[in-house]
């Protein structure tokens, strides 16, 4: 079986979270990912965290650059553009996550690559793009999620603004550009064009802000932090219970009477506070006031039970590790097992893509630094052994 994106060959500048993530992505659709790192020193999750790491190897690289193959090369030098030149000629994708600045001093604009390869599509993952009055400014996720409105909706109702539990400032553009890339891949074939993708890692913050961004522009209300509620509808909320807590959503008419049954309160069925999706929505606060009551005398599994029996959306609020475990997560192979040579087995996360086309959850380790920079600049770009040794003695590779 074919996968995917089999016979794409990327060309992957990007490093730290953003740009690694896509490009794992596309990898684990089946495009060749060759990852350009720094000699000597490579990408800097490599060495990130050296308190979480298995076995020796960092866990935050581990966890986003299998599916790839990694060449070391100097961009700095006049020989190493030369020799990246010449991989962009054998390329379909230059993928990076420089500041714009950085793309102009390393001669890798699109405008420059284009010379070299009329096809190649260049895709720029950036904090904020490569125009406007934030341009040249450095960020991270929680810079991104502060001025993107997310950390401003995030967070317990009347207290402070909380960076999300996971970096979608930095995830979010790792996305955006994967489906960006799969689109001009495809515009590729029926045009035989190549084009330059922009990436903003603040745009695509402001994207995922959806119906909330909506609603104020409806009503000029601005949406505050709700803890697990939603705004619109009740109940659609995260309850304590005896042991932990359960996440339930209840709001349409044909739920909300078999909650009410659930819970033994068929009273609030003709209250007429909550006699209606609407009533129920204006008045969350009194219909939340009696649930938090409820819910602590049972445990989770006692609650869930009888609301998964019902139909009625419900599920546990897991940590990771149950998460993980959960038995769902593990049908889907969410979880895979992966051979490194060094470490020998464990565990990963799986792609959540899944397709008849592909073997599901077989996955190329995450490379040693320059493990494939013979094999590539020799198949690639054409040296030969002699050639390879002198750059590497000289530092270009």
């Amino acid at each position: 079986m074919q996968k995917i994106l089999e016979g794409v060959r990327i060309l992957d500048l990007s490093r730290m979270l953003a740009g690694p993530y896509g490009s794992m992505l596309l990898g684990d659709l089946g495009a060749e990912v060759i990852k350009i790192e720094e000699p000597g020193s490579g990408d800097l999750t490599r060495t990130t965290s050296a308190q979480a790491a298995l076995r020796g190897i960092s866990a935050y690289f581990l966890s986003i650059n299998r599916s790839k193959k990694s060449v070391t090369l100097n961009m700095k030098t006049e020989k190493g553009r030369a020799i990246f030149y010449e991989l962009v000629k054998k390329a379909d994708v230059v993928y990076d996550n420089f500041r714009p600045d950085a793309l102009e001093r390393l001669g890798c604009t699109y405008e420059i690559l284009s010379k070299h390869n009329p096809g190649i599509i260049c895709c720029s993952v950036s904090a904020f793009g490569h125009d406007g009055p934030y341009r040249d400014l450095p960020a991270y996720d929680v810079i991104l999620q502060a001025i993107g409105g997310t950390m401003g909706l995030t967070g317990p109702e009347g207290g402070d603004p909380v960076l999300m539990g996971v970096p979608m400032g930095d995830l979010g553009g790792g996305i955006f550009g994967a489906l960006a890339i799969s689109a001009a891949l495809y515009n590729r074939e029926k045009t035989g064009c190549g084009q330059k993708l922009d990436i903003s890692l603040l745009d695509s913050q402001i994207s995922l802000l959806v119906y909330m961004a909506q609603t104020y522009i409806a009503n000029g209300q601005v949406p505050k932090p709700r803890g697990t509620m939603h705004p619109l509808i009740a109940p659609f909320r995260a309850f304590k219970t005896r042991d932990g807590h359960i996440a339930v959503v209840a709001f349409q008419d044909k739920f909300f009477e078999s909650f009410c049954r659930i819970i033994e309160r068929e009273d609030l069925l003709t209250d007429e506070r909550f006699d209606n999706l609407i009533n129920r929505a204006l008045n969350k606060t009194e219909l939340y006031a009696i649930l938090d009551t409820i819910f602590p005398r049972k445990t989770t599994a006692e609650w869930l039970a009888p609301l998964r029996e019902a139909q009625i959306p419900s599920g546990p609020v897991n940590d990771i590790k149950d998460a993980l475990n959960d038995i769902q997560v593990r049908h889907r192979k969410m979880v895979v097992e992966i051979d490194h040579p060094e470490i020998g087995r464990y565990e990963a996360l799986g792609n959540p893509i899944k397709s008849s086309a592909m073997h599901d959850g077989e996955f190329m380790p995450p490379p040693a630094l320059g493990q494939h920079t013979d094999e590539v600049l020799g198949a690639l770009a054409g040296l030969s052994a002699d050639e390879i040794k002198s750059l590497r003695n000289e530092g270009v590779i």
